[in-house]
């Protein structure tokens, strides 16, 4: 017999297409931050994310109306039609992120278009909790916690917290380095780990990511052809080699990753390096 699954259940399997772990949680919320105009974005995460995850940003913010409407799945201020499918200059679109992490999670999200007034709701495992006044400023926190304490196979293959740990930073260093004129700061278990203050070149975001040292002795490449435009940073054949092999690569802003254009890249190398080693660039 053929049975249509409760409404719950249908979103905690629908969550797994967009929620696979804490990193996740914390690119999907990043990009929210991001694609409501945020300058200044501050992450906490406790035990790599598997216990908390709270990201707050100073970005336009959710108004009281809208913010259930958010929290329901498909409800996206980005799109109204598949014909503007074809403009999509946003991260998010799709209006599932945020349902999809709420019925997996003890979640709460506070937001508000203007200082001073803003509206709270909290949901576990998708059950929402109606609409409160609170008083903040505007942007929006959305704070997570306990993922997956309702699907225990999931909780079950969640990696250990430092594994964790360094997927959320490469989430996180991936919409940096896209985003070089956001202030992004990380915490993790009360521990301000990383801070990137606004910069105004990719240079100097790696600098602060990786290192002044390591970001100077970059070679600058811009080319334009046709309707492609590349540039970036690239290593010296000098310098291949001789340290942490680090490859980025982003097509319209967005953190891609393509096998064919990292084999072309050093494939341009290959008559300046010696054969076995790779370059690390960022493009």
């Amino acid at each position: 017999m053929i049975s249509i699954l409760p409404a719950a259940v249908a979103d905690q399997i629908a969550a797994g297409e967009v929620v696979e772990r804490p990193s996740s949680v914390i690119k999907e919320l990043l990009e929210n931050a991001l694609d409501a105009g945020a300058r200044v974005v501050d992450i906490a995460i406790v035990e790599g994310g598997r216990r908390l995850i709270k990201v707050s940003d100073d970005g336009s913010g959710i108004s009281a109306d809208d913010l259930p409407r958010a929290l329901a799945r498909h409800g996206t201020s980005k799109i109204t039609s598949a014909a503007d499918l074809v403009g999509v200059a946003t991260f998010g679109f799709r209006g599932e992120a945020l349902p999809s992490i709420a019925s997996v999670s003890h979640f709460a999200i506070d937001s508000a278009t203007a200082d001073g007034s803003g509206t709270r709701m909290t949901a576990s495992g998708g059950k929402l909790s109606s609409a409160e006044n609170i008083s903040r400023r505007k942007g929006t926190t959305v704070t997570v916690e306990q993922l997956f304490y309702n699907i225990p196979a999931r909780l079950k293959f969640m990696r250990s917290a430092r594994s964790e740990w360094r997927s959320a930073v490469e989430a996180v260093t991936s919409l940096a380095l896209t985003h070089p004129d956001v202030r992004i700061t990380v915490e993790h278990d009360g521990k301000e780990v990383l801070t990137l203050p606004p910069v105004s070149s990719m240079r100097s975001r790696i600098a602060g990511v990786w290192g002044g040292k390591y970001a100077e002795v970059l070679l600058e490449v811009e080319d334009v052809s046709g309707a492609y435009h590349v540039s970036g940073l690239v290593q010296r054949p000098s310098d291949v080699g001789t340290s942490t092999r680090r490859t980025f690569l982003a097509v319209n802003g967005r953190a891609v990753r393509d096998a064919g254009i990292a084999r072309a890249v050093e494939a341009a190398y290959r008559s300046t390096i010696v054969a076995g080693v790779r370059p690390s660039f960022f493009l």
